[in-house]
């Protein structure tokens, strides 16, 4: 004698919710042609940063999704906080009440040794890549992040939106994928991190490559390395990324480029130093804050 099937619940509040969004709400364009009004499964999945296929069997009922991937989800069905505690509740996982954590500030050593550099960009990073001090040089190198709200100050999300970096780095490709694999790593560390499931959701719909590689198994390699940089004012320049851990903070690091004394890019970051200085207002250094 066959039991019953088990029902599946969360499969049918997934689908129900998806059918219930448009897809301009969620920043999809709506290109018509839909049999059934709502979003398409593929369409949930791209936005979720996961398979189509992982996410058909996840409708199904035939796996259990992770805390993280349920997160995510949430996020990009724009559930409310009930209709989000629901879904954790569906699959057994009462969804635990974490306090919302300090904005985080600069860690005053790395800020010390921040200050002292002067021939050297650098900027302090925390969690979620977050942009929380720079030098003067950053500014000249990269962009003026004072001028970035504070709430949108990321590297990554900089990295992305702004199309002066695909120019400033050689190999912006591979400087995002390993961004994107820091951030996956902190993902799974920090699954309920609301400000990075938000970060993640935005950038997988803002940037299809984004999406592919949130989805993928790179390991980052980001702590050191030789990064190649075309800037608009001194051209070429190849320089050793280097990063210092706070010992006071771990979830904070001190990024640093540097070159060879006497060599080409040496010369340039002089040169930018020196034409930037000359600019109204000249070069500023900044905190969160």
């Amino acid at each position: 004698m066959t039991g019953n099937p088990q029902p599946n619940e969360l499969g049918e509040f997934l689908k129900a919710r998806r059918a219930e969004l448009n897809p301009r709400t969620v920043g999809l364009p709506d290109t018509g042609g839909r049999r059934v009004p709502g979003l398409r499964r593929e369409e949930v999945a791209l936005l979720a940063a996961i398979s189509t296929d992982y996410y058909t069997r996840l409708e199904q009922g035939r796996i259990q999704p992770s805390a993280s991937v349920l997160a995510t989800l949430a996020h990009v069905l724009h559930l409310s906080d009930r209709q989000r505690d629901h879904v954790f509740e569906l699959v057994g996982r009462p969804r635990a009440r974490h306090r919302r954590p300090a904005a985080q500030k600069a860690h005053p050593q790395l800020c010390r040794v921040l200050d002292d550099l002067t021939a050297s960009p650098g900027v302090v990073i925390g969690r979620r890549m977050d942009i929380l001090a720079w030098n003067p040089l950053a500014v000249a190198l990269f962009t003026d992040f004072a001028k970035v709200p504070e709430s949108r100050r990321n590297y990554v999300r900089i990295l992305f939106t702004d199309p002066a970096m695909r120019t400033l780095c050689t190999d912006w490709r591979g400087v995002a994928r390993d961004c994107v694999s820091q951030l996956r790593r902190e993902a799974a560390e920090h699954p309920e991190d609301p400000q990075l499931i938000s970060l993640v959701g935005e950038l997988s719909v803002e940037d299809r490559d984004f999406g592919r590689w949130w989805g993928s198994s790179r390991a980052p390699s980001r702590r050191q390395g030789v990064k190649r940089f075309h800037h608009p004012l001194v051209g070429e320049l190849v320089l050793d990324r280097d990063t210092l851990i706070c010992a006071g903070d771990p979830d904070q690091e001190l990024v640093v480029w540097t070159a060879e004394p006497g060599s080409p890019s040496y010369r340039g970051l002089q040169a930018l130093a020196s034409r930037a200085v000359g600019r109204p207002g000249g070069l500023t250094a900044g905190r969160a804050t």
